[in-house]
């Protein structure tokens, strides 16, 4: 059960903040270098996903429905009903970070490795990962404003411009000069990996700041967190038993099966903490805190699961279709393998 030591950068992160919040003038440059890293962090997201490869993998579009429906369809409805935990379990504003937790994309990394350790279909998690994430982009704040409306964090026609300036223009801005610059983000993307984890560090420190200034933390008990990470284990084994047992009722193969349960169970950090410190503002922290513990119990979980699984038998029919993927699936799994983040 390993323990993601960018997890442990996080905390230490959140300490610092804790001890020496930004402040004054040095909170105003915080938020300006924040803002700018947001952006350039979705500026790589689209300069390292290959145009080729999300068309080719429009072709199983019926997975790439199911993840999505799991994602921004079954998750936001258990985040819904777990409104009736409110005040026993949970907190209001804790209950409006984990209600935030489920309208977030899904990983991309962490679930090609997973998909991959469990023999599943590694391509079509690639595809169904980064789908997960582009559409995240608008699907997210629009389900924010549905659900939170006002009470996350003011969200108005204003904040939904905001992200998609913030996060959907630099994506799109990649993706049209991937042609020039796809081979320098390739050849040199441990050095920008790193930039990637440090921006998100940056917001992490930010919003930890800002919700340290505002005096917020004073509303978080650890009886409140232990209740937090219950029910959020438990959303977890939901999502992991219904993207399963689900796959095999819509009569998905063993290595679809798979896919698409580590693609719609977990949710992404890396897209989650860029979106909560544009939509919720000085409330952030409070906001991101259940992604951050959800995260890092997906990590722990899936990994069991993955080695789990890979000492399944894998049926005949799953041979054939490993030899209708061919060496060019294997090779867009390496490419898209090496193209994304730690965090996601």
């Amino acid at each position: 059960m390993p323990v993601d030591p960018y997890i442990l950068l996080l905390l230490g992160t959140v300490g610092l903040a804790a001890l020496v919040p930004a402040r004054g003038t040095a909170a105003d440059v915080a938020s300006g270098a924040s803002t700018a890293a947001i952006a350039f962090l979705f500026f790589l997201y689209g300069a390292r996903l290959s145009t080729r490869e999300a068309l080719d993998g429009l072709k199983h579009w019926r997975l790439h429905v199911t993840v999505l429906a799991c994602t921004f369809v079954i998750f936001p409805l258990l985040g819904l009903a777990a409104r009736g935990l409110v005040p026993v379990f949970l907190t209001h504003p804790l209950y409006q970070g984990l209600l935030f937790l489920t309208l977030v994309p899904s990983t991309i990394q962490s679930s090609i490795a997973f998909t991959s350790i469990a023999r599943g279909n590694v391509p079509a998690a690639i595809c169904a990962g980064s789908f997960s994430s582009l559409v995240g982009i608008v699907i997210t704040p629009l389900l924010a404003a549905a659900l939170l409306g006002n009470r996350g964090g003011g969200f108005s026609a204003d904040s939904l411009l905001k992200i998609v300036l913030q996060l959907l223009v630099p994506f799109l801005a990649g993706q049209l000069l991937r042609r020039w610059i796809g081979g320098f983000v390739t050849r040199h993307k441990k050095v920008l990996g790193l930039v990637d984890r440090g921006s998100i560090l940056l917001v992490v420190y930010t919003a930890f700041s800002e919700g340290m200034v505002q005096g917020i933390w004073h509303q978080v008990s650890p009886l409140r967190l232990g209740g937090l990470m219950i029910v959020e284990a438990v959303l977890l084994a939901l999502m992991l038993a219904l993207t399963w047992y689900g796959a095999k009722a819509l009569r998905f193969g063993r290595e679809d099966r798979v896919a698409i349960q580590f693609a719609g169970s977990k949710k992404s950090l890396a897209s989650g903490l860029p979106m909560a410190s544009v939509l919720f503002g000085a409330h952030a922290s409070l906001a991101v805190l259940p992604l951050m513990l959800f995260h890092q119990m997906q990590l722990m979980v899936c990994a069991v699961i993955a080695k789990r699984r890979s000492h399944d038998p894998v049926p005949a029919e799953a041979g054939e279709t490993a030899q209708i993927s061919g060496p060019d699936s294997a090779g867009a799994s390496r490419t898209a393998v090496g193209t994304t983040t730690r965090s996601g």
